[in-house]
């Protein structure tokens, strides 16, 4: 009787520790966020006798701090190449966010929303033609803890976005997107990181 008593307390203690361990997944009022982003998409398209090939790869580093346990304030980079055929496109830019994780799928799968501010400089090395765009930019994205410090980021491209671009040399033209038809829905270009909490 004493041993399955003691074996009783054991799993119990056990189970509660896992149950205290399980809750501290997530971020709380005053951690660091540092997330690494990666971007990759190549397609060919037939074009005539020869063939389109466009190739994408984007890179988005961003750091954050959490103003309550929910709600991150932060400043990101975007840098990123589109290339067709023998064009090439540079883009490097700097943003600022506000990210709010609404919603709890389990201990570890987290979903958020998060809009910014975004400037962009932007080099078309082939035309040699440069343009900056300034924008807004709201979406979606999920992290997925492996540890208490350390998940996966997956993040959605933009549900809502209004960009300006302005050519060096021209006027200006402003383009609102809202991405969420069946024909250009928001998983089409998703991003890939890893986020740390500090």
């Amino acid at each position: 009787m004493k041993k399955i008593l003691l074996s009783a307390i054991a799993v119990f203690a056990f189970s509660f520790a896992n149950a205290q361990e399980e809750s501290d997944f997530g971020f709380s009022k005053g951690d660091v966020l540092v997330e690494g982003n990666l971007s990759l998409t190549s397609k060919s398209v037939p074009d005539g006798s020869s063939t389109k090939t466009t190739t994408s790869y984007g890179f988005a580093p961003v750091g954050g701090y959490f103003l309550s346990d929910n709600f991150a304030l932060g400043l990101g980079l975007n840098i990123s190449s589109d290339k067709e055929n023998s064009r090439e496109v540079n883009t490097f830019g700097v943003g600022v966010f506000g990210r709010y994780y609404f919603l709890e799928l389990g201990q570890r799968f987290k979903v958020y929303g998060q809009a910014g501010l975004g400037f962009d400089s932007i080099n078309d090395k082939v035309a040699d033609a440069k343009s900056t765009e300034f924008g807004f930019h709201a979406g979606l994205g999920m992290n997925y803890f492996l540890t208490k410090s350390f998940a996966i980021n997956f993040g959605l491209t933009d549900i809502f976005s209004v960009v300006n671009n302005k050519p060096k040399n021209g006027d200006g033209t402003t383009t609102v997107n809202f991405n969420v038809n069946k024909f250009n829905n928001f998983f089409t270009t998703p991003t890939f990181g890893l986020s740390f909490r500090f």
